[in-house]
C-alpha cells in the first residue's frame, strides 16, 4: 500500500457558485462535478483538482502564512511577472511583495475573491 499525493485541497465559501465561477475564470480552473449540496469539483490545466464547498457559521479567524493550520494554497506558473501582470487584470488583492522562495524560486501572496490565501510561484530549474 502506498499514498499517492493530494487528491484536492477545498475552501469553505460564503457563495459557491460565484467563486468556483472566480477561479475558472482567473485560473483556467474548469467545472467538472457539481453535487446538490451545492459542492464543485474544479479541475485546473494540469488535472489537479480543488473543491468548492458551502461554509458554515464559524467566524472566518484572520490568518497570515504562519498561522498553525493548513495555511494557502500555492499555484505554480512558469513567470511570475507575466502572472502577476495578468492577474493584475483582475484586480487581486496582493498580501505581500514578490520574494525569493523557499526551496528556491520566486513566491507572491495574493487572496481570492473571500480572502483565501494563495500563492503565484515560479520554480527555477
Amino acid at each position: 500500500m502506498k499514498f499517492l499525493g493530494i487528491d484536492h485541497p477545498a475552501i469553505a465559501a460564503e457563495n459557491v457558485e460565484k467563486l468556483a465561477e472566480w477561479y475558472c475564470e482567473v485560473f483556467g480552473y474548469e467545472k467538472v462535478f457539481l453535487h446538490p449540496k451545492p459542492v464543485w469539483i474544479l479541475k485546473a490545466p494540469d488535472g489537479t483538482l480543488l473543491e468548492i464547498m458551502p461554509k458554515d457559521d464559524t467566524a472566518r479567524p484572520h490568518r497570515t502564512t504562519w498561522t498553525p493550520g493548513w495555511s494557502h494554497v500555492a499555484l505554480r506558473v512558469e513567470d511570475i511577472e507575466s502572472a502577476m501582470g495578468y492577474l493584475d487584470t483582475f484586480q487581486v488583492k496582493w498580501a505581500g511583495e514578490l520574494s525569493q522562495a523557499i526551496g528556491g524560486g520566486k513566491v507572491r501572496n495574493l487572496l481570492d475573491l473571500e480572502g483565501n490565501m494563495l500563492q503565484i510561484l515560479q520554480r527555477m530549474p
